[in-house]
């Protein structure tokens, strides 16, 4: 709701990050304008930036969802898999009906895990 004491306020950022904000917001029920408001209104009662910023890396999958984290992830062990196939080495596997882990040979021989 505008109100006497409310300015405008113009920022230049990238069109593509706009788009993907006005896109995330949208789902969140709010407007860039009331999501700039509830930025600006936690810095100032926290007297300071509410996130932490680093030059460090966040670390594997920081900005990723859950779900493109554990799509990552099978596909990367896939592709572990198929390099190990290629290269004759065992493969990991789960036994469902035994509830056990094994290891594949290339001979097709299992070596189950004890636990």
């Amino acid at each position: 709701m505008k109100t006497q004491n409310d300015i405008r306020v113009t920022v230049r950022v990238d069109r593509d990050l706009k788009e993907q904000a006005e896109a995330l917001f949208e789902r969140m029920g709010l407007n860039i304008s009331t999501a700039l408001n509830v930025f600006l209104r936690k810095a100032v009662d926290e007297s300071a930036i509410p996130f932490p910023i680093s030059v460090k890396p966040m670390g594997i999958g920081y900005g990723l969802s859950a779900n493109e984290i554990s799509e990552t992830f099978i596909a990367a062990a896939y592709g572990d898999v198929t390099e190990n196939k290629k290269k004759g080495f065992p493969i990991a596997k789960y036994d469902t009906d035994k509830r056990q882990a094994y290891l594949e040979s290339p001979d097709g021989i299992r070596e189950y895990v004890n636990v």
